[in-house]
C-alpha cells in the first residue's frame, strides 16, 4: 500500500467521526455528552463501553481497550494502521494517492508540505524557546503577556513565543538545521532583500495558528512598538498548508467544548480566545481579524449550529461585521449576538471580572440577531423612509435563512416589533427569496421555489449502506440511485427540450440539471461508484467539458466504474423504471419522454434521502424513554417536516405524470 501523506492523514482524522463509525458495530445510546454500549470486544450484559463525540475518543472498561477511530478499526477488524486510515478514506470518500500513479510533480508537493509542516513546528519550538530562555524574550515577550494578565499554563498551553530583535536569529537557526531557504521564504518566516536574509517576524509576540488536529499552520505575529506606520499585526502568507479563509483560531483547543455545550462564541482576535480560556470560557474560536468566510462557517457548522458572537462596544465596527452574521444565517446556522460595553472587547472585560460575572453577563445580554440589529440600525433613527430602509435590511437577513419554520418565526417577530402587517412581511420574504433563487443554477421546477428541506441533517446520520456490489439497473438494491445514474451516464449530454420556445443558451443538459439539483441540496449516493461517476460529470460540468459522456467513463482505470458503465451501455431496459412504475404505461423510446423521465428520476432519488432520515428518526424514536421528552420533541418534529416535504414531492411528481 503506498505511504498516506501526513495532510492526507490529518484530513481523514479531521472528516471522521468515531460516533458514526463505531454506530456501524455497536448500538450506542446517549448518556450525558457520551454515548454507551456493550463492548464489542467481549461478552457482557452490562453497557461498558464508553464513546466520547467532543473528544473522539473510546474506552472499553471490560477489556481496558481505548483510543481513537483508527485505534478501534485496528482492534475490532485485526487491520493494520494503514488499512484502517484506507477504510476511513473509503466511508468518508477521501482520495489517497497512489505511488504508482503519482507524478514528479505530485511528489515534489507532497514532500513540500511536509517540509513546510515541519518547518512551522520547528519555528513554534524556537520562538517559545527563545521567549523563555533569552534576557531579551523574557524581558520583552514573556513580559508582555505576563503585563497582558495571562497565566503561564496559558500561555503554555497556546505555545505562544517571541521572535528575537535581532535580523536573522530564527535563519540562522533554521539553516543550521538544514531547512531549505526557499521553503523559510515560502511559508513567510524569512525575507531576503540585497543578498541578505532576515526573521519577517523579528521583535514580535508570536501567536501559532493550529489546525484542527493540532498542526502549526501559520503564524500571527504581534509588534510591541507603538510606532503607527508599522502594521500591528503580521500573518504568515497563504501556502499549500495556510489558507486563512479555511481557519479559526483556537478550533484545536475549542472543537470538544463546541460539541460539548452545543454552541460556538465567536470572537475577533488572538488574544480574545486567550481570554476567554483563561477566564473557563473554552468553546471560543475567531477569524483572527478577517471577515467571516464560507469556509469558516463550514468548519463551524461540523460541530454546532449554534452561534454566539461576541462583540465589543464599536458601534462602527458591528456594522461592517453584519455580513458575517448574514453568511452565518444564509449557511443555517442560529445566531446570537452579545455586545460588551463601550470601549470593552472580550479580552478587556473578562479580565475585569470573574468568570462567573463573564458568564452571567453573556447569558444575560445575549440577543438574537434581529433584536440586536434592529437596536443598532435604528438608534436614534426617527426618519420613516430610513427606518423603511432599515427594516427592509433586517427582513433581508431573515430571508437567508434556509429554514422556512426559522423564517416564519423571525418574520412575526419583525410584523410585532415594528407594529406592521404580517402580510406585508411575508410578500417582501417571498419577494426576496424568489428573487435569490433565480440567481441559483436551474431548478427542479423553474416556476416554483425549491423544497426548503434540510438535507444536511440526511447526511449527518448514518444510512444502511447496500451489501452488495451488485450495480445491475433494475435490482432492488439502490434502486433510486441506479435509475438516477443511468440517465446521467445515457442522457448526460442532452439538452432537456422545452416544448414552449425554440433551444437557446439557457437551455440545460441532463447532466448539469441533475448536478446542480444535487449538488444545491448537498446529496450524495450511497453506492462509492455511483457518487464517482457524478463527482465525475460534475466535474466536467464545471469545466465546460463534455467528460462525462459514456465513452469516457469506460477509459476511466476505476474498474468499476467501467462495470456499472457498461451495464447501462448494455441495458436492454431502454425507460426509467421509476418511469414506467408510475406511468403504468408501455413506451418503446424513454428519449421521447426525457423531460418527464429526469424530473421524476430526481424527484423519486430526493424522496428516498427523506425516507431514509424518516427510518433513522423512527428507529430513535423507538429508543428514547420517557425521561427523553425534549428529544422526543426534537425527533417529532423532524418527522413532521420531512412528511410534509414527501407529500410536496409526491404532488410534483403527479403533476409530471399528468402532464
Amino acid at each position: 500500500m503506498a505511504r498516506i501523506p501526513p495532510h492526507i492523514i490529518d484530513e481523514i482524522m479531521q472528516t471522521s467521526r468515531i460516533e458514526e463509525v463505531i454506530g456501524e458495530f455497536v448500538n450506542l445510546k446517549r448518556a450525558g455528552s457520551s454515548l454507551k454500549g456493550l463492548s464489542p470486544f467481549t461478552d457482557e450484559k452490562t453497557a461498558s463501553f464508553v464513546v466520547s463525540p467532543a473528544k473522539q475518543i473510546f474506552k472499553c472498561f471490560s477489556t481496558g481497550k481505548g483510543g481513537s477511530v483508527v485505534t478501534f478499526l485496528m482492534e475490532k477488524e485485526h487491520y493494520s494502521y494503514p488499512e484502517a486510515l484506507k477504510w476511513l478514506a473509503n466511508k468518508y470518500n477521501i482520495t489517497l494517492p497512489e505511488e504508482a500513479e503519482q507524478t514528479a510533480e505530485e511528489l515534489a508537493v507532497v514532500t513540500e508540505r511536509e517540509s513546510l509542516q515541519i518547518i512551522n513546528e520547528f519555528a513554534k519550538t524556537h520562538f517559545h524557546d527563545r521567549m523563555h530562555t533569552t534576557d531579551e524574550g523574557k524581558a520583552i515577550g514573556l513580559s508582555y503577556f505576563v503585563e497582558r494578565g495571562f497565566r503561564l499554563d496559558i500561555i503554555e498551553k497556546f505555545q505562544l513565543g517571541y521572535c528575537l530583535e535581532k535580523g536573522n536569529d530564527f535563519t540562522e537557526a533554521a539553516l543550521g538545521k538544514g531547512y531549505k531557504l526557499e521553503y523559510l521564504e515560502k511559508i513567510g518566516l524569512v525575507k531576503s532583500k540585497d543578498g541578505r536574509n532576515f526573521d519577517f517576524f523579528r521583535g514580535r509576540v508570536m501567536f501559532p495558528i493550529h489546525s484542527v488536529t493540532g498542526r502549526v499552520l501559520g503564524f500571527g505575529g504581534r509588534t510591541l512598538l507603538s510606532d503607527k506606520k508599522i502594521a500591528k499585526y503580521f500573518n504568515s502568507p497563504e501556502s499549500i498548508i495556510y489558507n486563512k479563509s479555511d481557519i479559526l483560531y483556537g478550533l484545536y483547543f475549542a472543537k470538544g467544548d463546541i460539541i460539548k455545550y452545543d454552541n460556538c462564541f465567536l470572537v475577533e482576535g488572538y488574544t480574545d480566545v486567550i481570554s476567554m480560556h483563561q477566564a473557563g470560557i473554552t468553546n471560543v474560536v475567531s477569524s483572527s481579524g478577517t471577515s467571516l468566510t464560507h469556509g469558516q462557517i463550514k468548519l463551524i457548522r461540523r460541530y454546532t449550529q449554534n452561534v454566539t458572537i461576541l462583540y465589543d462596544g464599536d458601534a462602527a465596527g458591528i456594522k461592517a461585521s453584519f455580513r458575517g452574521i448574514d453568511l452565518l444565517l444564509e449557511e443555517g446556522l442560529n445566531v446570537r449576538v452579545v455586545l460588551f460595553p463601550d470601549g470593552d472587547d472580550p479580552d478587556s472585560y473578562s479580565k475585569k471580572v470573574s468568570s462567573v460575572e463573564l458568564d452571567d453577563y453573556i447569558n444575560t445580554n445575549k440577543k438574537d440577531f434581529v433584536t440586536f440589529k434592529a437596536e443598532i440600525l435604528l438608534q436614534g433613527t426617527t426618519d420613516p423612509i430610513q427606518r423603511s430602509k432599515l427594516i427592509h435590511e433586517i427582513v433581508h437577513s431573515i430571508s437567508l435563512i434556509p429554514d422556512q419554520i426559522s423564517r416564519s418565526i423571525y418574520a412575526k417577530e419583525i410584523a410585532s416589533r415594528f407594529d406592521i402587517d404580517q402580510l406585508i412581511v411575508d410578500q417582501e420574504l417571498l419577494k426576496l427569496r424568489k428573487t435569490a433563487l433565480t440567481k441559483q443554477p436551474p431548478s427542479l421546477s423553474p416556476d416554483e421555489p425549491p423544497l426548503e428541506v434540510d438535507y444536511t441533517v440526511v447526511r449527518k446520520q448514518p444510512v444502511e449502506q447496500p451489501h452488495s456490489n451488485d450495480h445491475v439497473v433494475g435490482t432492488e438494491i439502490n434502486a433510486t440511485e441506479n435509475d438516477l445514474i443511468r440517465i446521467l451516464v445515457k442522457y448526460g449530454t442532452l439538452v432537456i427540450p422545452d416544448e414552449k420556445r425554440e433551444l437557446s443558451e439557457e437551455d440545460v443538459t441532463v447532466a448539469q440539471l441533475i448536478c446542480n439539483e444535487l449538488f444545491r441540496d448537498e446529496l450524495t449516493f450511497n453506492d462509492p461508484t455511483f457518487q464517482k461517476i457524478y463527482e465525475y460529470a460534475n466535474e466536467g460540468i464545471n469545466q465546460q467539458k463534455t467528460t462525462y459522456q459514456a465513452k469516457h467513463y469506460l477509459r476511466s482505470e476505476d474498474q468499476e466504474i467501467v462495470k456499472v458503465v457498461s451495464e447501462i451501455e448494455t441495458d436492454k431496459h431502454e425507460l426509467s423504471h421509476n418511469w414506467l412504475k408510475l406511468r403504468n404505461i408501455e413506451t418503446n423510446y424513454e428519449i421521447d419522454k426525457l423531460k418527464a423521465a429526469v424530473l421524476s428520476s430526481i424527484l423519486a432519488f430526493k424522496t428516498d434521502k427523506l425516507q431514509q432520515r424518516i427510518n433513522i428518526i423512527r428507529k430513535q424514536l423507538s429508543q428514547l424513554t420517557e425521561d427523553d421528552i425534549e428529544k422526543i420533541e426534537e425527533l417529532l418534529i423532524d418527522q413532521i417536516n420531512f412528511e410534509r416535504a414527501k407529500m410536496r414531492f409526491a404532488e410534483q411528481l403527479g403533476r409530471i405524470i399528468l402532464r
